[in-house]
């Protein structure tokens, strides 16, 4: 991984999607690493804090909302997240609000929207 490219780090049960995220987002200029769960990530112990994650609400095991809430970074503010689900419902835009999410995005989704929102989110600044 280059240093130097802003690290996203998602955190999708879905293979498919997992793999599809990954590569859109490393022919776009991002370093990716990619968990199946909340639990894996935290068992992985990241070596790199991440610029941004995207996380799907929906996991096994804790919820989306519920990993981001709970997560802390060896004394570093969190990153943004981007959630991301197919399950658009009151509940769910109240957790992912309550959670701090940056923007939740309804799956299927257009790239340019994921790739916009996590623009804003990783170089303050960018147009939106």
């Amino acid at each position: 991984m280059n240093a130097t490219r802003p690290l996203i780090v998602i955190v999708e049960d879905d293979a498919g999607m997992r793999r599809a995220l990954q590569r859109l987002l490393r022919v776009s200029g991002f370093d990716t690493l990619a968990f199946e769960s909340a639990e894996d990530y935290t068992l992985a112990g990241g070596q790199r804090v991440p610029h941004c994650f995207v996380i799907d609400v929906q996991l096994p095991g804790a919820s989306g909302p519920q990993f981001f809430e709970q997560l802390v970074l060896s004394g570093q503010a969190r990153p943004p997240a981007v959630f991301i689900t197919s399950h658009d419902n009151p509940a769910t835009r109240t957790a992912v609000a309550s959670a701090g999410g940056l923007e939740l995005l309804i799956k299927p989704f257009v790239a340019k929207e994921l790739l916009d929102t996590i623009s804003r989110a990783v170089l303050p600044g960018s147009p939106p």
